[in-house]
């Protein structure tokens, strides 16, 4: 018997959660090419195309490695490539994904010294200066920094962390993971003394999961020679040293790489500068969406909030779950989950990749419609804020 398919909603999927974002038409397409042999002359030419404008993303002139995995796995490679079992690492909490790299450098053999936080604020640079100041020994060999929190909604000034190693006069390798920042937040490997940043594809960079990076500085790369943390797959030198010549030592997610220069090509016809600006503007917008609506957004320092997802703390006694499942059942909207100690207090809106003003708005439209339908206590009027900021008032 023929009928409507149960829960069946008409129109467009909403994936507004903080990645994998939305792929552009461009990179699907290009994704969707035959596949390059990738031994091939026109392999070659591809990956040594890529690389300088990776660079240029990352703002460095160091290496960029590539591997097939997430990001996840670039946060592994920069640990297992630079350091040794017993050497002690030191992690500020600021959320959920800053908490996992932590508990991979303890499964790693690691001593990890975290200093626990709300999860509402920026990284405070005094308190890697005060702890690195404290150490003479230089014990620490690296600091972990997440630069933009997705479970959080906050954003750190990497360049002050960094100035915080300098002062104390510390020789410690400072590692940011920038998997949600990358193409999408103003961001300097080189200027800022990143030691190794970790990024991955699905988010500013608009591809499906399964691309991870690791941008390395010279001090990294000499670290390697003495790192004694098992590693095979993950070393880098093999992979430097073939990407020279336009190769990889194992076969690479050779379509990924193809939807990558896509990727690549959209940003740079958009310019870096612009792609910042907009996210800024739609994170403004966002944010006054929520003070709107009488919510609170989980970052309370407006200087510290992220221009790509924005936290929003749950009225006491209503679960984001529930609300979510609205949003997702009667809408269509996907919106990010509460994560860690978050977990059941707060949802997240993503606003990153390949995003504009009419997507915001729908996207506020459905939080919007989500809050009355399951009863969330909320005032009207957040898309009309959000409005007010897109028209620049």
């Amino acid at each position: 018997m023929m009928g409507a398919e149960e829960g069946y909603l008409p129109g467009r999927h909403l994936l507004q959660v903080p990645g994998p974002t939305n792929v552009p038409d461009s990179v699907l397409r290009a994704i969707g090419s035959q596949t390059l042999d990738h031994r091939s002359p026109d392999f070659a030419a591809l990956l040594q195309g890529l690389l300088p404008d990776l660079q240029a993303v990352f703002k460095t002139s160091a290496p960029v490695v590539m591997y097939a995995g997430s990001g996840t796995s670039a946060s592994e490679a920069a640990l297992v490539n630079t350091l040794s079992p017993g050497d002690a690492v030191f992690i500020v909490e600021t959320g959920h994904f800053a908490n996992l790299w932590a508990r991979m450098a303890t499964q790693l053999g690691l001593v990890v010294e975290s200093v626990p936080t709300d999860w509402r604020s920026a990284i405070d640079p005094s308190l890697v200066y005060e702890r690195l100041a404290r150490d003479p020994e230089h014990s620490i060999k690296a600091v972990l920094v997440t630069h933009n929190e997705t479970s959080t909604g906050v954003t750190s000034d990497v360049g002050a962390v960094r100035g915080a190693i300098d002062r104390a006069g510390h020789p410690a390798l400072l590692f940011v993971d920038a998997v949600s920042s990358l193409g999408s937040i103003d961001y300097r490997h080189e200027e800022w003394g990143v030691d190794v940043t970790v990024a991955g594809s699905q988010k500013g960079l608009m591809l499906p999961a399964g691309l991870a990076f690791n941008a390395i500085s010279e001090r990294a790369l000499a670290a390697t020679e003495s790192a004694k943390l098992t590693r095979s797959f993950w070393d880098w030198r093999p992979i430097v040293e073939q990407n020279r010549s336009g190769f990889f030592p194992y076969t690479p997610a050779t379509n990924l790489l193809l939807g990558l220069r896509a990727s690549l090509d959209l940003l740079a016809r958009e310019g870096l500068a612009a792609v910042f600006a907009r996210h800024i503007r739609h994170g403004r917008a966002a944010r006054a969406a929520v003070r709107a609506w009488g919510l609170e957004v989980a970052c309370r320092d407006e200087a510290a909030c992220s221009p790509v997802v924005t936290a929003v703390m749950m009225p006491e006694g209503y679960s984001e779950v529930d609300f979510r499942n609205v949003a997702l059942r009667g809408f269509g909207l996907a919106l990010g989950a509460g994560l860690g100690q978050f977990a059941g207090r707060s949802f997240r809106i993503g606003h990153l990749g390949d995003f504009d003003d009419l997507t915001l708005v729908a996207t506020l439209a459905g939080v919007e419609l989500s809050l009355e339908r399951a009863g969330v206590p909320h005032r009207r009027g957040g898309v009309a804020a959000a409005l007010d900021v897109l028209r620049g008032e």
